[in-house]
């Protein structure tokens, strides 16, 4: 698929191994990494955090190599089963980060055009996704503005 703000083609990545059984030196209870899942969650972690902890410290001690194949949910499912779902999605999150730091960049530093133009083109990203999350995730009225974004993230 081609990229969204360039003209290029994204290069082609490996593809996660079809899987429908955990694998055998990774035998822990489903209801453990569910437990571990809304844990680390309460603790502040994002969800794509959460999954890379399971892998690298496991729970109690054994890595959990999928938190999907292992309980048969994702981790956005567990925390929200468990009212422990965050008030963004992380990708949205992330991006507005990232426009509040370049607008705040482009400010001090107005001949710079390279950010700028990062800055129009995360902004785009940014009202396509508000646009796909308005009514699930997000209000009907929600509009992204960087004052909207700043109360956002100070939250």
């Amino acid at each position: 698929m081609a990229r969204m703000h360039t003209r290029r083609r994204g290069s082609s990545g490996s593809d996660k191994p079809v899987a429908d059984d955990p694998p055998e030196w990774s035998d822990v209870d489903p209801d453990d990494i569910e437990a571990r899942v809304v844990e680390l969650a309460e603790q502040g972690h994002d969800p794509s955090q959460i999954g890379l902890k399971l892998r690298d410290e496991g729970v109690k001690g054994v890595p959990v190599p999928d938190v999907k194949v292992a309980t048969g949910k994702k981790v956005t499912t567990i925390l929200e089963e468990h009212d422990a779902e965050p008030e963004l999605p992380e990708d949205l999150r992330n991006l507005m980060e990232r426009a509040v730091r370049l607008r705040r960049h482009v400010r001090e530093n107005q001949q710079d055009m390279q950010n700028k133009r990062a800055l129009q083109n995360t902004e785009s990203k940014i009202r396509r996704l508000v646009d796909y999350y308005r009514g699930d995730e997000l209000d009907e009225d929600f509009t992204y503005t960087f004052d909207t974004a700043v109360k956002l993230l100070e939250e």
